[in-house]
C-alpha cells in the first residue's frame, strides 16, 4: 500500500528508505511502493524483452530507442520512476552520466499492481501529460489487459485496450507486434 508523508518532500528522504522500497516524489509528497511481486516483475521483465529487442537493440525492428527497467526521472520538481521508459535516440541521443533524467521520455510503462494501481493513474499519468510524454502503456498482470494511450493537446486519448493473446502493436511501437499473453508467461 503506498504511503504518503506529511511533510513536504526533498530529494534526501529517497535516500532514507528501506531496502526494497521504491520512492518517488508527487507533487510535493512522499509516496513509496515495496519492490514488483513477482507477476508484476514478470509482466515489466516480459516488456522490456518484447520491446526492447527490435526498438533498443535493433533485433527484428527498427531500433532507434533507449528502452530502460525503473528510470528515476527528474522532472521539475516531481521524482518519477516509471515501470519501463524509452527515449528516442533522436531526442537523447546518449545517455546521461547522472543517475536521473531530466528529459522527460518519449514513452513511458506502468505495470499496475493494487499498491501502486491508483498513484500511477491519479497521480502519474496527469504529470507525464503535464511533462509532454506522447505514449504511456498501462499494463495490469491481475486482469491481463494492456490500455495504450497517446498524448493529444495535453489530454491522455485511449488507443487500445487490449487483452488474451491480441497482437500488441501500439504506438510508438507499431512496427512490431507480439501476443500480450506472454507478458503473463
Amino acid at each position: 500500500m503506498n504511503h504518503v508523508a506529511e511533510k513536504q518532500a526533498e530529494y534526501a528522504d529517497l535516500f532514507d528508505l528501506p531496502e526494497g522500497t521504491v520512492g518517488e516524489i508527487l507533487y510535493g509528497q512522499l509516496y513509496t511502493h515495496p519492490r514488483p511481486a513477482p507477476r508484476h516483475a514478470n509482466a515489466i521483465s516480459g516488456l522490456g524483452f518484447e520491446v526492447g529487442g527490435p526498438y533498443h537493440r535493433g533485433r527484428g525492428g527498427p531500433g532507434g530507442w533507449w528502452i530502460l527497467d525503473e528510470p528515476e526521472l527528474h522532472l521539475g520538481q516531481q521524482i518519477l520512476v516509471p515501470d519501463l521508459a524509452g527515449w528516442r535516440r533522436e531526442r537523447m541521443p546518449e545517455l546521461p552520466s547522472t543517475a536521473g533524467f531530466d528529459l522527460a521520455p518519449d514513452w513511458v510503462c506502468e505495470v499496475l499492481s493494487p499498491s501502486t494501481q491508483r498513484t500511477d493513474r491519479a497521480l502519474k499519468m496527469p504529470i507525464y501529460a503535464e511533462q509532454g510524454v506522447q505514449w504511456l502503456w498501462l499494463v495490469d498482470p491481475d486482469a491481463q489487459i494492456l490500455e495504450a494511450y497517446e498524448l493529444n493537446d495535453g489530454h491522455w486519448r485511449l488507443l487500445a485496450t487490449l487483452s488474451d493473446d491480441q497482437p500488441v502493436s501500439q504506438p510508438p511501437f507499431d512496427a512490431t507486434a507480439f501476443a500480450l499473453d506472454l507478458l503473463w508467461r
